[in-house]
Order: C-alpha cells, then structure tokens, then sequence
C-alpha cells in the first residue's frame, strides 16, 4: 500500500448541530418514544446520525457511496463495508449543541484473507460538544475484491437462550430509514437487484452501524454504571427476511453483546463500565 502513503495523517474537521428531530426519528423507528429534547445527552451511537458528507450525483460512485478518492484513499477494490470499531465516551454530547469532528487516517494495510485481497483503511474520530473531548473513535474501513460465490442466505431460528435479548425485524423499512437517517447511500441496504446482482448477497444487508446501535441500546436499558467505551466487530453479514437476535450478557468489565440470525453471530461487541 506504499502508493497510498501520502493519506496516512490527512486530516479533515467538520462541524454539526445535533438537532434532536434526527436522534429522535431513530429512537421511534427502533420502538421509542421519541421524547428527546435539546439539553439533553444524545443516546451513545446516535452521533453517527450526523456530520452528513452528502455529495451531488457526480460525487458518487456505482454503488452508491461517495466516489474515492477524496478524503479516503482511492483503494482501486470494488467492495467496501465499516468492518467495527473502538469507542470511548469521555463526557455526554448534549442535543442542541454544535460539535465540532476532526477525522484523522491513522493505518492503511493490506492482507490476504480466504475471500482474497483486503484493505483496512483506519480512521480516527474525536468529537468535542464545545467542552474538551467528549467522544473518541477508531473507525475500521474494509475495501474487499468481487465476490466469488452469494453467501447462504440466513436461516430463522429462535432467540438463544441468553440473559438478555431482543429480537428485531430488520425489514426493508428500517433498513431505508436509517440509510436516510444517516444519509448513506450505499445501494447493498436498500436496493434488493444491486445487492444480489451485483455484489452476490442473498439479500439486502443490515448496516453494521445499525447493528452496533442496537447492541449499545441493549447494553444501556441493562446495565446500571454509565457505559464508557465500546469495541465492535462485525464477523459477518446481517440480512433482511430473518429475525436479528440482540444477545448480550454481563461480565465484571460490563458486558458482551452480540446480533445472531440462525446459528452464526453477525456482530461481537464488548461494553465497558470502567474508565474511559
């Protein structure tokens, strides 16, 4: 990856005020009441509803996200997903409030795994609400070749036997909500012949963020000590005509939590309740 060298260290700022319509529109679609209001502390997660990178047709590239080669290096790999990340929430970020992100590429590596070529682009995040840094992210981007073979599509099954869960239907509604919630374009969560045409899914794709969102609102409504940190990694993917399992159990850090559709966990996540 020594060609693309020179956007390790670039760096970009930008900056948002967290409406509460946006964080709210997310808590009724995910069965909440929706009563946010400024001055209060957004849900964990739910500042990835915001900082839009919205681009005009011709800033887009096949697939329906921004075209490369702009802030994130150009890896010339058709296929690209957020594979997980690592959170740590140092203060609350309050509804209302103007926030400023500063987005750093930290690592750019290759490697070869059984589905072919990978490149992990690493980005790090750091939100401040005004007050000193209240959120820092590593963000871990994947750019994957073709693929070679659609993946089976998941099996239903019943919810496992855990002491939390819950079950979600990821169907096509909640799957365009948080795309537009989020303004991501990627045509794999929304566009039923792209996904299967062309990029060999057995169906539409669950967004990992989505994922990961329901797994910190599972671990919040169940453990008493604020959450400070988070570490998620998406092992593979989630998809639309299944129930999606919410699993989670705690432990002496504050718990691990996971998504299932079948036998296979989709998503694995550790919370944490200790010192950011």
């Amino acid at each position: 990856m020594s060609e693309f060298e020179d956007w390790i260290g670039r760096n970009q700022t930008v900056t948002d005020v967290l409406e509460p319509a946006r964080s709210n529109a997310l808590d009724v679609a995910l069965g909440g009441e929706g009563a946010l209001k400024p001055g209060d502390p957004i849900p964990l997660l739910h500042h990835w509803l915001y900082f839009w990178d919205v681009k005009p047709p011709a800033g887009l590239g096949t697939d329906g996200h921004p075209a490369k080669g702009g802030f994130l290096p150009p890896v010339p790999l058709p296929r690209r997903m957020w594979a997980g990340g690592r959170l740590s929430f140092h203060k609350p970020l309050i509804l209302g409030a103007q926030v400023t992100k500063t987005s750093t590429i930290t690592t750019i590596k290759e490697k070869t795994g059984k589905s072919g070529t990978l490149v992990f682009v690493t980005v790090r995040h750091e939100l401040d609400g005004g007050d000193g840094l209240a959120v820092s992210e590593e963000q871990d981007l994947v750019y994957r070749e073709p693929a070679a073979r659609t993946l089976p599509a998941p099996v239903p099954a019943p919810a496992p036997a855990v002491p939390w869960v819950e079950s979600v239907n990821p169907d096509t509604v909640l799957l365009f909500r948080y795309s537009a919630l989020t303004m991501n374009g990627h045509r794999i969560h929304y566009d039923r012949p792209y996904a299967m045409g062309e990029e060999a899914y057995p169906a539409l794709v669950v967004h990992g963020p989505l994922q990961a969102t329901l797994l910190m609102r599972l671990a919040t409504a169940n453990l008493s000590a604020p959450v400070t940190g988070f570490d998620f990694r998406g092992q593979q993917p989630a998809f639309d005509g299944a129930m999606l399992h919410v699993c989670g159990a705690p432990n002496a850090d504050g718990a691990e939590i996971w998504t299932q559709q079948g036998e296979a966990k989709n998503m694995v996540a550790a919370v944490r309740t200790g010192a950011a």
